[in-house]
């Protein structure tokens, strides 16, 4: 039985950190980008966050970062808010990015990748130099465990307190962190702080969070607002009833808790949606013929989220 969907809510608070459609010679497939964000206009999220984790902007030259961009907003003309990873080992690096980016409404700094004899003293000038000098809002990513370097909780609270911040994606999956994120949303109402662990969405957001920044939000983002409509209505075992759902797909097209073909199985998917034309990736995850299979049970079983008229 088909299911009538809540229809898109203007949230400000549902973000996708979508990936990047590349060609078979990694140049960014330009009609591949407009039919991701008409997919993206459908779903009615309200930002994409460009060259992220899932984006691969790590691995892609900086110049494809502009054009892709460029490329969004010629589609998106306006509807969308863009954010963009600047993220690198120093300030003057993450300026520099900043200083070439032109038709963005936030830049998104995560830890840095690399820090040598990291000290709070340190990280707090590679934060405060950022945040005093970038002309665009910042969004700052917590990547947890993720990352190598850890930022000491009085920095991430100067951090989360300098007029410059505007969001937060939380992928810490920490429950230390998490309250020390609330506690300075308490301080500064007007920062969105956004979840990005797909695999704990309700928890999150019943303990205070604004919304989601999902890699996946490219898929699941009509899963998120049906969460987000039961909540509303104190409805928290529906909500967790589509969370199960949306953790099951996920796992599928991933191949399983180990996220074994994460990014082979998201392109995948997106493939047999009709809005990639390749699975290109500068990250070499495989592709099992189970995952495979999955993929297309999912695009049969929950194709009125997936695609949603």
């Amino acid at each position: 039985m088909t299911q009538s969907l809540t229809p898109p809510i203007r949230s400000q608070h549902i973000w996708s950190a979508t990936p990047t459609p590349f060609t078979e010679t990694f140049q960014i497939d330009l009609e591949s980008v407009a039919r991701m964000v008409k997919h993206h206009l459908r779903l009615g999220v309200d930002g994409l966050f460009l060259a992220g984790t899932c984006g691969e902007g790590p691995w892609m030259p900086n110049g494809a970062k502009q054009e892709l961009i460029n490329e969004v907003r010629a589609h998106a003309d306006g509807r969308l808010g863009l954010a963009v990873q600047v993220t690198d080992n120093s300030a003057a690096r993450v300026l520099e990015q900043i200083a070439a980016l032109e038709g963005v409404d936030y830049v998104v700094v995560a830890q840095p990748y690399l820090a040598m004899n990291a000290t709070p003293a340190s990280l707090g000038r590679f934060y405060q130099d950022i945040l005093d000098l970038s002309p665009i809002p910042v969004c700052y990513y917590e990547r947890g465990r993720a990352s190598v370097v850890s930022v000491p909780d009085d920095v991430l609270t100067a951090v989360l307190l300098h007029k410059n911040l505007k969001m937060v994606k939380d992928s810490s999956g920490d429950p230390v962190r998490r309250e020390l994120l609330l506690k300075a949303k308490g301080l500064r109402p007007d920062i969105s702080l956004l979840i990005g662990d797909e695999f704990r969405c309700v928890d999150y957001l019943t303990a205070g969070y604004d919304g989601v920044m999902f890699g996946g939000a490219v898929l699941n983002a009509r899963y998120v607002m049906e969460m987000m409509a039961h909540l509303s209505r104190n409805d928290l075992t529906s909500a967790k009833a589509i969370e199960r759902k949306m953790t099951d797909m996920l796992y599928a097209i991933y191949g399983g808790p180990s996220i074994s073909c994460w990014m082979h199985g998201l392109k995948t998917m997106l493939v047999r949606m009709g809005i990639f034309k390749t699975t290109s990736s500068y990250l070499d995850y495989p592709l099992t013929d189970e995952c495979s299979s999955a993929i297309d049970l999912v695009l049969a079983t929950d194709r009125e989220f997936l695609l949603p008229a």
